[in-house]
């Protein structure tokens, strides 16, 4: 897409659209035999054993690996009780895509209050695309009022890699009603494996893994997933790297003029009095960046993977109409 906006852009074009992390986990050498046959029972079982550990689940039973998010959310949504069905956004598009696809009408709201009465509540925590972070005891409250009239409440975490782990419900999920996704792409930088996991009470657990089939994802995702959950100091350097990095990109967005409104390490979001503008000098120079079409003042900024990406994009910024503009 990029390329057919700005077809006359310098290469190569540096992607800043995304959250993922531009320093991807090493991929470990795989045998041949991996690619050839369907994923052995034995990975699986490896894989939610490093899953339960990396994001601390009760159990194993707690834990469903899937090729990807969307269809574990569908799945959710086909098994969840009916009814109102609330998003907690502005936020992530995909899920509310999904829901539909699922038969759900889904109702946007901007606060927890009315997850509470809702059948199903969905928050992403931390939120995408401002980074808003809300407490583990304010999500076990609206958990709790949902139990009471058997309601459910799913958690996206797919930032939770690199944010602060207390708010985290993945030790919480024993309660029946409460559901927490995790992406391995984001914070690995392997989005292309397509390996997500939902954490749930055992019987729904179970449920969501017989609808997904005895295949729910590759036998290369399962191993090079297992190997990196299970690689606890690579991820502890990660996280350090990441946040020097973000504020690295604060400091290079703010003298360019933008205020701050939010953001995780793998993400700045920011506002801009021009932004569509801004947006269009990026790309004309190569950079592409996340825009909102709802939200025009609004950009979002992934993290640049080398030194030249970071000077191009220094660079790109660094005019006095940027500056000029911001507000």
């Amino acid at each position: 897409m990029a390329r057919r906006l700005f077809p006359g852009a310098p290469e190569p074009f540096v992607d800043l659209s995304t959250g993922i992390n531009p320093h991807p986990y090493p991929i470990p050498v795989l045998l041949p035999h991996i690619f050839a046959q369907l994923p052995q029972a034995g990975a699986l079982a490896d894989l939610r054993a490093c899953a339960c550990t990396a994001y601390g689940a009760p159990s194993q039973s707690n834990v469903v690996p899937a090729a990807g998010m969307q269809s574990l959310v569908t799945q959710i949504a086909g098994a969840a009780p009916q009814g109102r069905t609330c998003i907690v956004g502005p936020t992530y598009a995909e899920h509310a895509r999904a829901l539909h696809i699922a038969g759900r009408d889904v109702e946007m709201v901007d606060g927890l209050a009315p997850l509470g009465e809702a059948a199903l509540g969905v928050v992403v925590n931390p939120n995408n695309p401002d980074g808003r972070v809300f407490a583990r005891e304010e999500l076990l409250a609206i958990a709790e009022r949902q139990r009471r009239h058997g309601g459910m409440l799913v958690i996206d975490e797919a930032f939770m890699d690199v944010a602060p782990r207390e708010n985290s419900l993945a030790a919480d999920v024993e309660a029946a009603n409460l559901v927490v996704l995790r992406s391995f792409g984001k914070a690995y930088g392997l989005a292309g494996l397509r390996l997500s996991f939902a954490l749930a009470a055992p019987d729904f657990a179970a449920r969501l893994r017989a609808s997904l089939g005895p295949w729910p994802l590759s036998g290369p995702a399962a191993v090079v997933g297992a190997r990196a959950l299970s690689d606890k100091p690579w991820l502890e350097e990660t996280r350090a790297t990441l946040a020097h990095a973000a504020t690295r990109l604060d400091g290079i967005l703010e003298a360019a003029g933008f205020t701050p409104a939010g953001g995780t390490p793998l993400f700045r979001f920011v506002q801009h009095g021009d932004a569509p503008d801004v947006f269009e000098r990026l790309g004309r120079a190569g950079l592409f960046v996340r825009r909102f079409a709802e939200e025009p003042k609004w950009l979002r900024f992934g993290l640049p993977a080398t030194e030249d990406e970071w000077q191009r994009l220094k660079a790109a910024l660094s005019g006095p109409e940027v500056r000029s503009r911001s507000g």
